[in-house]
């Protein structure tokens, strides 16, 4: 018995052993023994055979499809992160996710970047900018405005103001045409991702030469070069960090570096 399909079994065991039944529509009667709900209704309420339930559960070395495995998550009323859990331990993408949590209300946003000094935005689900602070708005210029809705692919590939603020702007375009594919690859068939997609390419012909390369690669820190029209060149060293309870957001932040020979 593989390590995986340990846990996979006793995570099962656990869930079902915290569901209350008559929250399900079994009745409670003196004569139930087990914990929770038994694996035969279980197994009902999946609409799968109780005895391949049993063997899932015992760790057995059997093919799980991803069908099964979503009908189980329903049965068992997971949430999203225990869906996911289950889903890995698996070894089987999830096509059809829980929907995602609605993301954090704006003035708590709002909030959190005002407490910073240097420039400090958060992006959304699909790099939309959520909130930002008067620096960094000081730095970006116009394009953070309410009434444009901004999202940053569409400052890099379409306000010319981009081509100019930053450094080197076709190696940077480049990379975050690979950090987005990476970061939206568990949403590639979300119509909002590919209606963005779409009106990238429409306008951009950077982006879409870009995006058919099919680079991915991690969002990562470091120094960011900008020719600011008041402010001439700055060096900035760009730091992101995920929210625990919503990863969909990215807290961003730019603070001064000193560049030496």
């Amino acid at each position: 018995m593989s390590i995986r399909r340990k846990e996979l079994g006793e995570f099962l065991t656990a869930m079902r052993q915290k569901c209350e039944p008559a929250a399900f529509g079994f009745p409670i009667g003196q004569r139930r023994r087990t914990q929770g709900l038994r694996r035969e209704e279980v197994a009902q309420l999946a609409d799968i055979s109780p005895t391949w339930y049993t063997w899932i559960e015992q760790g057995r070395e059997i093919s799980v499809s991803g069908k099964a495995l979503r009908r189980l998550a329903e049965a068992l009323r997971l949430d999203k992160t225990q869906r996911a859990y289950l889903f890995e331990l698996a070894g089987q993408r999830d096509l059809q996710p829980a929907a995602a949590e609605q993301e954090i209300a704006p003035p708590f946003l709002q909030q959190i970047v005002d407490d910073f000094t240097m420039p400090a935005y958060v992006m959304g689900r699909y790099w939309d900018v959520l909130a930002w602070n008067a620096a960094a708005a000081d730095l970006f210029g116009d394009w953070l405005s309410p009434d444009r809705s901004p999202n940053m692919l569409r400052f890099v590939f379409a306000d010319a103001h981009a081509r100019t603020l930053v450094e080197d702007w076709e190696t940077r375009a480049q990379r975050i045409v690979a950090e987005f594919r990476a970061d939206s690859r568990d949403q590639v068939d979300d119509p909002a991702l590919m209606q963005l997609v779409d009106n990238l390419h429409q306008t951009s012909p950077e982006f879409a030469a870009f995006w058919k390369r099919y680079d991915v690669l991690e969002r990562h820190g470091g120094l960011r070069g900008f020719n600011h029209p008041r402010h001439g060149h700055m060096n900035l060293s760009q730091v992101t960090f995920q929210l625990v309870d919503q990863a969909d957001l990215k807290l961003v932040l730019l603070t001064r570096t000193t560049v030496t020979d």
